[in-house]
Formats: C-alpha cells, structure tokens, sequence
C-alpha cells in the first residue's frame, strides 16, 4: 500500500460500560462513528483501518474462564465460545451503528482467521483487509479469541492485532480514543498527563492498570505495545486521547493533538 494509512482505536471503555455486563453505547457509539463520517467525507482519499474494544462485551466472560491464559477442558473451550459470541455482539452493534451513520464498514474477525502460537501470530491472511482498503471500504477489526497451536485458544486485544497489521500495512497514526484525557503519571488521580512519551521511555513504577475488569492488561499494556509498534515503525506515531464528546474525534482525526503522544 503506496497511501497513508491511519489506525483507529475505539476502546471498550469508551463504547461500553464496563461495570455492566454486555452494556453497549449506542449513542456514544453513533456520536464517534458520525465524527468518523464526517472526517471521511472532508478527506475522501484517506484510509483508515478502525478497530474497537470489547469493553464489557468480553472482559467479564474471559475473566470467568480465564480465556487469555489458555483452553484445554470442554468448560474452557465452552467459555471460548461464549467470549467469541459476546465479542461478535458488540461488533455487530458497531457495524449496525455504523450504517446508519454513513460509513461502508465490513467486520474481519480475527476467529475466523488468525490463528497464534503462544500468544503470537503465526499466520492471518490480511490480503482481504488491504482490498477492502483499496475500494473505499472501512475494514474493521477488534479484540477477539483465536486458536492457538500452544495454548488451545487465547484473547488478542485491538492493540495486539494493530501491533501485527502495522508491521504490514505500516500506518502513519495510530489512534486510540478512549474516556480519559491521555496517560496519567498519577491514575486514578487524573491531575499529572504526559504528553510525550518517547519510543524508548521506561514507564517503571508510574503507570498503572486499568480500574475496571480488563484481562488484556490496561493502559500500561497498551502504552507498552504502542511503544513497541514505534519502535518497529520509526514512522508511526501513536495518540492516546479523550472522545467522550461530540467532535473530540474528528478534531483528533484532523490532526488537534490533545492528550498524549507516544513517538
């Protein structure tokens, strides 16, 4: 792919609430994806490969059967299906949501495809996705189980499949908008944003989890992982914003940087 490419996050604390069990957005959702639209509609040649969280669609249910860490009993593998289900849910509330306000998206479940090896990709036919790029299509991946030839079955965040795609596709931005202004030196507290943080900062001892039940790890994970995809890819630079309120986004999307940039 020869166009510049953006990656976007919606996260699942954004979309959902995660203190209810398989508790949608919808309005919130539809807010974003009509910021989406109109940024698509003002910047018609530009790509973007969008992404989202499952949010309480399938943490609460992978905690339960511990689906991260591995399926190997029928219980398991039943608890497997379940995650998959709620996560596909949540999906098809996006792509519902997304019709209406405008967006052409079309869904690449990472079950259907990829499949790992303790955790790490071993194979996922992105071909596919790169066509659906090219005719003007959205496509649209999110936080989903996969088969594993280790493990039996595990959970792969949005930010892990992004980390795979990026090596590929190699996007200029990546966004991730969520409930919170940017990273906090100080969560819970909320006073001390960074606003920078380089490729090679060592975030030891100031970076916590996530508040609520997230089995992929949290903001420290995801600043992590947003780390290693620029270090891999010196020309990508990953934002991690605010979108709670109409305009947030396309205001992010149009290049207003408000929360924190990781470089």
């Amino acid at each position: 792919m020869t166009d510049p490419l953006f990656f976007l996050k919606l996260g699942g604390s954004l979309i959902t609430d995660k203190a209810q069990p398989e508790t949608a957005l919808p309005e919130v959702i539809f807010s974003l994806l009509s910021d989406l639209q109109r940024y698509r509609e003002s910047n018609p040649s530009q790509k973007i490969l969008l992404g989202h969280g499952s949010g309480s669609f399938g943490h609460h249910a992978a905690a339960k059967y511990n689906t991260r860490e591995g399926v190997r009993t029928l219980a398991q593998w039943q608890g497997f299906r379940e995650v998959w289900e709620s996560a596909r849910k949540l999906n098809q509330v996006v792509l519902d949501i997304g019709r209406q306000a405008g967006l052409n998206l079309i869904a690449f479940p990472p079950s259907a495809g990829l499949l790992s090896r303790q955790g790490q990709v071993v194979s996922w036919n992105i071909k596919p996705i790169e066509l659906a790029l090219e005719n003007g299509l959205t496509p649209m991946v999110y936080g989903d189980v996969v088969f594993d030839e280790i493990l039996g079955g595990t959970i792969f965040s949005t930010e892990e499949l992004f980390a795979h795609l990026a090596t590929i596709l190699k996007p200029i931005r990546i966004l991730l908008a969520g409930k919170e202004e940017a990273v906090f030196a100080d969560y819970p507290l909320n006073q001390q944003p960074i606003r920078h943080i380089t490729r090679t900062a060592a975030l030891e001892g100031y970076l916590q989890s996530s508040q609520n039940q997230d089995v992929t790890g949290g903001m420290r994970s995801k600043v992590d992982q947003m780390q290693a995809i620029c270090q891999a890819n010196p020309g990508t630079t990953v934002e991690i914003f605010r979108a709670s309120q109409p305009g947030e986004l396309f205001s992010a999307l149009s290049g207003t940087h408000s929360g924190t940039i990781i470089s």
